[in-house]
């Protein structure tokens, strides 16, 4: 399968959850913890290599990241 980039990122999400993880004011090591808790298998890496775009969301990673941190996929989604 081939993941394509959208303006060289791989996610359009990323910027909007380091803006909400850091309004919570989690370390990505414990926002990692919090999504694994919930079922979402990732690494505090992985939480970085989305935020800065160079790895892609799974939707189902969206909508655990979005209740985690108590916003709307939508949002996440409306920082282009």
């Amino acid at each position: 399968m081939k993941i394509y980039d959208y303006n060289g990122k791989k996610n359009l999400c990323g910027e909007r959850i380091r803006e909400a993880r850091k309004k919570k004011k989690l370390s990505q090591a414990d926002f990692a913890a919090q999504l694994q808790i919930e079922g979402v298998t990732i690494e505090r890496d992985c939480i970085s290599r989305i935020e800065i775009g160079t790895r892609f969301v799974a939707d189902y990673e969206l909508l655990i990241v979005s209740r985690v941190l108590g916003v709307t996929v939508d949002w996440l989604l409306s920082g282009i």
